[in-house]
């Protein structure tokens, strides 16, 4: 079958990064304004990530030997690369967060325990369909960190945007791998829609769970007026607006691919301001030594 793909110009570069020092200085309640629930949130989906990010190499490497585009396969490889350093630096955010009070380390070991079992027991090419419509959310996350002030400036600490920000812009970079891998086995697009329906609901109710289960650990969320008045600045989050449901939405359109979206302009503006000659996070690409030149 035809795969469309921009697989001749995309570039996947594996970066060595370094952020664990930088989270020791992260507080409790880390976000713009000392904000209650943001804060809750941001570790919740923080929690997501190791495990998730395991998953989705579990699912994409079991289709590897199967890929001859040459170009393709070195993007998978990128990938790769990329998802263990998210999965690591995520991790070491969690462990911090958990001496702090969040339940990140049980909640990252109930979704281990989950994925593990999914991957064993389900058909690879619907783990596959369900890493792809994971990647667009992702990806759509992703181009929101990187286009929108207001979203960045909401995450507060330096540490938090800056480990938030590379991993969007990597985000980006392959958002489209596991996808064309996926059209490229022979994925349809039936199953491909189908899991995006299930996933889209899904994810985002668990989600809310999760933020509810932290909260109600929190001795500052039973303080009067607190948890009203951050919901009412939560609420006005671009996170949580419509554009971003309809974003997520356009995936479940027949034809859809991820490149429909042009974001290159931003991966290279975001590129340029976080690892140029002057950029704000000057990290060593893969291989060479690696240092922080910012603080938090």
């Amino acid at each position: 079958m035809t795969v469309r793909t921009s697989t001749a110009t995309r570039d996947v570069p594996v970066r060595r990064v370094a952020l664990e020092p930088a989270f020791a200085s992260v507080p409790r309640h880390f976000a713009a304004d000392g904000d209650l629930i943001t804060s809750h949130f941001i570790a919740a989906l923080s929690a997501l990530f190791p495990e998730g990010e395991n998953f989705f190499i579990r699912s994409v490497k079991h289709y590897r030997d199967q890929v001859t585009d040459t170009r393709l396969k070195e993007q998978v490889s990128g990938f790769i690369g990329q998802e263990v350093v998210h999965g690591r630096e995520h991790g070491a955010f969690n462990e911090h967060l958990a001496t702090l009070g969040y339940p990140t380390l049980k909640v990252d070991r109930l979704v281990g325990k989950g994925m593990r079992f999914r991957s064993r027991r389900v058909a690879p090419i619907a783990n596959l369909a369900s890493t792809a419509a994971l990647e667009h959310f992702t990806a759509t996350l992703a181009e929101l960190v990187m286009t929108s002030e207001e979203t960045r400036q909401a995450m507060g600490h330096d540490a938090v945007r800056d480990l938030f920000l590379w991993h969007a812009l990597e985000e980006s970079e392959h958002k489209a791998v596991a996808f064309d891998v996926y059209r490229c086995v022979g994925g349809g697009e039936r199953l491909r829609i189908m899991t995006m329906k299930l996933v889209r609901y899904s994810f985002v109710v668990g989600l809310v769970v999760q933020v509810l289960a932290s909260l109600a650990r929190d001795r500052t969320t039973y303080q009067p007026g607190a948890l009203r008045a951050s919901w009412r600045r939560f609420r006005r989050q671009p996170i949580v607006s419509r554009a971003v449901w309809e974003q997520l939405k356009e995936y479940e359109r027949r034809g859809f691919h991820p490149d429909d979206r042009p974001t290159q302009d931003l991966i290279d503006t975001w590129r340029e301001r976080l690892f140029g000659s002057e950029g704000e996070m000057l990290y060593a690409t893969a291989g060479a030594t690696s240092g922080a030149t910012r603080s938090a």
